[in-house]
């Protein structure tokens, strides 16, 4: 397995305090009677696509009213994160070079166009991933954005490094294996593999 395509949130880190904070800066700009959001408010919409979390958090409006103010979010968290960042998971960055230097590593999150770069500024990591993508940019679901990637980079077996029941669904409509981090976020029902800490991927990936 040459190829590691990894999630973003609850996978590599846990940005959701500086999401709270962002989102609940630009929706009380909007909306200022809201209350505002919690990182646990957060945690519960992660791994999903932007459209079903506007509609989760904002159900009375129109399409055109949760785009608007979705888009007021992301400006907010992406200025935010690149200024705070997030919550890097243990040892994160030296096992990123451990593996980049018998893998390829590539990102594929659910999240808009920019968020992953963001990730990159605040934390100086970008130098590891050969490629990234999102449905901010492409439109496409998670699964669809994991093929993109392994077209446009050449690969022909990958694995996909993930905390949700969606990204697990996205490595099975990719056909490759799922590797659950099971320090994230959610529960998904099945996986091929599990690591309970980041840096256990190192030792599960010299088994491939």
């Amino acid at each position: 397995m040459k190829s590691i395509i990894f999630d973003l949130d609850g996978t590599l880190w846990d940005s959701r305090q500086t999401i709270a904070e962002a989102w609940t800066e630009a929706i009380q700009h909007h909306i200022p009677d809201h209350s505002g959001f919690t990182k646990e408010d957060i945690g519960n919409l992660m791994g999903l696509q932007i459209p079903v979390i506007a509609e989760k958090l904002f159900p009375d409006e129109t399409l055109e009213r949760r785009k608007q103010l979705m888009d007021a979010c992301a400006v907010v968290d992406q200025k935010l994160i690149r200024q705070k960042g997030g919550k890097l998971f243990d040892h994160l960055e030296a096992t990123l070079k451990l593996l980049a230097k018998q893998h390829d590593l590539y990102i594929v999150s659910n999240c808009e166009d920019g968020y992953i770069e963001a990730f990159y500024e605040a934390h100086g990591l970008e130098s590891y991933f050969k490629d990234y993508e999102n449905p901010g940019r492409t439109g496409l679901s998670k699964g669809e954005n994991i093929l993109l990637v392994m077209e446009r980079n050449s690969i022909d077996q990958a694995v996909y490094v993930g905390d949700t029941q969606g990204d697990l669904d996205a490595a099975r409509h990719a056909g490759i294996p799922f590797i659950f981090a099971s320090y994230g976020f959610g529960t998904p029902e099945d996986y091929d593999e599990k690591i309970t800490t980041f840096k256990e991927l190192v030792k599960l990936m010299d088994t491939k």
